[in-house]
């Protein structure tokens, strides 16, 4: 089974993510984080400085990154359903 640390391993590498813009799309949820401490997330298991990703770090990354990939959330608008179905002619 993959730990938080792996997932967030795997989609900086997949995505070319550097920590600047790991750090970045934390930010934009209003999670801060500093360079070191996000270092100590992808440093080995076995290192002596390597912290375990908690759920809260990888919820608050994965929805940062639909921010960055897609723009922040519109507001939502209202459906005008008389153009709907304008397309279709009445005989």
């Amino acid at each position: 089974m993959l730990s938080n640390n792996d997932i967030l391993k795997k989609i900086r590498i997949a995505l070319s993510l550097r920590d600047e813009d790991v750090l970045h799309i934390l930010s934009l949820v209003g999670f801060k984080m500093t360079k070191g401490a996000l270092n100590d997330l992808f440093r080995h298991e076995d290192h002596p400085g390597y912290v375990e990703a908690g759920d809260q770090v990888l919820r608050n990354f994965l929805n940062g990154l639909i921010i960055y990939k897609r723009g922040p959330l519109e507001s939502s608008k209202p459906v005008d359903n008389k153009n709907k179905n304008s397309s279709h002619k009445k005989d």
